[in-house]
């Protein structure tokens, strides 16, 4: 047995609950441990020391820079001589860096801290920002203002930096302040709170492990596996820096006296058991009487929704991982599980500590791809643009999931690929598309998701700073058809063996989820435009209002400009979208994709629905119209079986809101949830055939409301409204939530029966009108 050196007592208690062991390690997991820090080490994931030194240099520049920069504004202030001399801005880290697991090229994640009459609107998104834009060591300068923590990024000298600001309340910033302190928090906006955040939650991780040492190495480990097997990307819905390093915590406390080899095993071995959305957490939530909102799904209704909780340990305690979905959480608990039996055969010395990094083969574990193409007319407005569409790529899954009832399953990847052959600034991810395993599968059933798609390029075509020649194009591809550019050697690789296709994915009945493609050969289509000479014709659906710039039109490598889509045949490598006209399938076939095929730009389409209907998935069989359910003979009693199932969240979910409805509350109860059935399908027709489709206005009005309900219980709920320009919430109307109140109706109409019920709980038991309001 090991040692308990540093744990002070063996029966000191880390965390919420006891320690599962408290055994330390033998002398063959010293020596794991030494093999496994010897494969990171030549890995290349430690930084050299001319690189830290570098990134010592950029810290020490750009505290003199903002330090300048308060200067400067607190003498346009008009302050005194002395109040000049005294002005301050301190720069502080947070994120890998300020933990100790940063590697080469990541990203140094900063946070200025400026007295309260430096603001963040004026003084630090434009007065700084052109002191930046100016300096010639500063480059690929991009602020944004609006996102939930408001951040500028750069490369100061090289290095990556993202930039935030907290204005605090005091007039000079003191050399020496202590972040952890909770003064820093008094009266300060929310955006400031996130931002100042980051250093407080990094702070307070590193003070509730039990072995700091031990602690990053299992860390950097595990970061360095997310990274390889694709689920490294809290924008994209998986698992960011600190949610594993909050993981990572709580696995220490679990087994204090543990060294990084059996760390990385129980890892594994803890969270592929782990009972979600039951929270991780590192100590208790506190509560505190400066009234920020704290994760507590009893009174947060939205707190509810959450399928991945990891709690953050520093006040005020929030979900760093609220950007989990469904399909995001069933793609990490398949790599849970693929870790955890690779650490059981390096135990028993089966397979090296490099067989648990293998690459995940993306491209080759779907048969129905999604395509993003986001192309702009030069690199900068394409950086910018990037950034607000890969931001957006979370919502694409979330509508799909919405939208299929859960049924249809996504995997979006978080790499970025960029063709260079094209004339345009050229940017694409992929999402990998597949039937929920073990749905039975009706003959003929199908998920049309074409409105989708247009709902999602509809929302992020409003973007604020849009600029001619920015465009995005949605389209599918299936798995032979994948473009050359995403494969590291430009060519694709033969395709592995069964075995090892078997090994990335546990042993269940794929029959429901193989892929055909179905487009209709019958039909005739116009082409607006052809490509040029020795190139296949182009085909795209063209953004509402927008077209891309004439020189990416004529360009033979870019999408095309047509909006009339053409018919595909198995073998063409057209690339297109279809109109709402076509569909392509997913099929109940069980045939593999053996046959090598010429590599081709991709025959892309929108996806359009999912089919249980039979075929190969080479063949082209007959499309169908856009009919929302099919096959089905129980016509809208069918939608209405399946239009209310919790999809969002697991077993135990559904129990934690049962549990938190208070005794006697009828608000689930038979004749409001007809009521609310019938109402939700108010919008859906009919046809000759029994098929249901959408009237035109349905998904606008959806999108419309839940954009501006989500974004006031985001931001402002529970006080009465929500500021459009600062995203901050006020009581103007007497503290009683009435936009909550107000969206009771609109909740009904949409027979969105889990916000409303939550909604009238809440209500119920917090609104009051003893409120003295002026």
């Amino acid at each position: 047995m090991g040692s308990t050196e540093g744990l002070g007592s063996s029966t000191t208690q880390f965390g919420v609950t006891k320690p599962i062991s408290m055994a330390g390690p033998m002398s063959v997991d010293l020596q794991k441990t030494k093999e496994l820090e010897k494969f990171l080490a030549n890995s290349g994931i430690y930084e050299t020391k001319d690189q830290a030194a570098k990134r010592e240099e950029v810290l020490h520049r750009l505290g003199q820079v903002v330090k300048g920069w308060v200067k400067q504004i607190t003498r346009l202030r008009r302050y005194t001589d002395q109040m000049v001399e005294d002005a301050n801005a301190v720069i502080m880290t947070f994120g890998s860096y300020r933990l100790g697991v940063h590697g080469p090229g990541a990203d140094l994640d900063t946070l200025c801290i400026g007295p309260s009459y430096v603001n963040r609107e004026e003084d630090f998104f434009f007065t700084l920002h052109d002191i930046l834009a100016n300096m010639e060591e500063v480059t690929e300068l991009q602020p944004v203002p609006d996102a939930h923590v408001p951040v500028m990024k750069f490369k100061f000298d090289g290095i990556s930096v993202d930039l935030l600001y907290a204005s605090i309340s005091c007039l000079v910033v003191p050399e020496d302040m202590d972040i952890s302190n909770i003064s820093v928090l008094h009266n300060v906006d929310e955006p400031t709170v996130r931002s100042l955040n980051g250093c407080r939650v990094a702070d307070q991780i590193l003070k509730l492990v039990p072995n700091v040492e031990y602690f990053r190495t299992t860390l950097r480990c595990l970061k360095f596996w997310a990274k390889r097997r694709g689920i490294y990307s809290n924008v994209t819905g998986f698992l960011g820096g600190v949610n594993l390093a909050l993981l990572v915590a709580r696995v220490c406390q679990l087994y204090p006296n543990a060294n990084p080899s059996m760390l990385v095993s129980r890892f594994f071995r803890v969270y592929t058991q782990w009972r979600w959305p039951n929270p991780v957490m590192l100590c208790p939530i506190e509560e505190n009487e400066l009234g920020f909102s704290v994760w507590d799904p009893r009174r947060n209704p939205r707190d509810r929704t959450h399928h991945m909780p990891i709690i953050t340990p520093a006040y005020p305690c929030m979900n760093s991982s609220y950007s989990v979905s469904t399909s995001t959480l069933r793609v990490m608990m398949e790599q849970f599980q693929y870790g955890n039996k690779i650490c059981g055969e390096v135990e028993l010395n089966k397979v090296h500590w490099s067989a648990l990094f293998e690459p995940y083969i993306f491209f080759e574990s779907y048969k129905n791809y999604l395509q993003v193409d986001i192309v702009a007319a030069d690199v900068d407005d394409l950086r910018a643009w990037k950034g607000w569409v890969e931001s957006r790529l979370r919502q694409l899954t979330l509508m799909i999931e919405r939208d299929t009832i859960g049924k249809l399953q996504c995997h979006p990847y978080p790499h970025e690929y960029m063709d260079t052959s094209r004339q345009c600034a050229h940017s694409a991810f992929f999402m990998g598309l597949q039937r929920k395993q073990g749905e039975i599968v009706q003959e003929g059933h199908q998920f049309d998701i074409r409105g989708t798609v247009e709902e999602f390029k509809h929302s992020v075509n409003m973007y604020m700073f849009w600029r001619p020649g920015m465009d995005i194009y949605v389209s599918h591809v299936r798995r032979r058809q994948i473009p050359s550019y995403v494969f590291p050697d430009g060519y694709k690789r033969s395709r592995p063996s069964r075995p090892m296709a078997q090994m990335e994915t546990p042993p269940k009945s794929f029959h429901g989820d193989e892929v055909s493609g179905a487009e209709n050969r019958e039909r005739n289509h116009k082409r607006k435009h052809d490509c040029s000479a020795g190139v296949q014709p182009n085909v795209i659906l063209k953004k509402q209002a927008m077209s891309p710039p004439d020189s990416l039109a004529r360009s033979n490598t870019c999408l095309g400009s047509g909006d009339m889509a053409v018919n595909t045949v198995s073998g063409s490598s057209d690339r297109h979208e279809l109109t709402n006209s076509e569909s392509v399938n997913l099929s109940n076939n069980k045939q593999e994709e053996l046959s090598p095929e010429p590599e081709c730009a991709s025959n892309s389409s929108v996806i359009t629905s999912v089919t249980s209907d039979g075929g190969s998935p080479e063949d082209a069989g007959s499309a169908s119209g856009a009919g929302f359910v099919e096959g089905n003979s129980s016509g809208v009693e069918g939608m209405i079986n399946v239009r209310f199932e919790d999809t969002t969240c697991g077993t135990d979910s559904v129990m934690l809101v049962e549990n938190m409805v208070a005794p006697g509350n009828k608000i689930l109860q038979d004749p409001l949830q007809e009521q609310l059935e019938r109402n939700a399908l108010l919008a859906m027709v009919p046809d000759s055939k029994g098929r249901i489709h959408s009237e035109t206005l349905e998904k606008p009005v959806r999108e419309m409301f839940y954009h501006a309900f989500n974004g006031y219980m985001d931001n402002a709920f529970p006080l009465d409204e929500l500021r459009p320009l600062s995203c901050a919430g006020e009581d103007t109307l007497g503290g009683y939530a009435l936009t909550l109140i107000d969206s009771l109706d609109t909740l009904a109409l949409l027979g969105d029966r889990q916000n409303f019920a939550a909604s009238v709980e809440w209500i119920g038991k917090n609104l009051r009108f003893d409120i003295v309001s002026s």
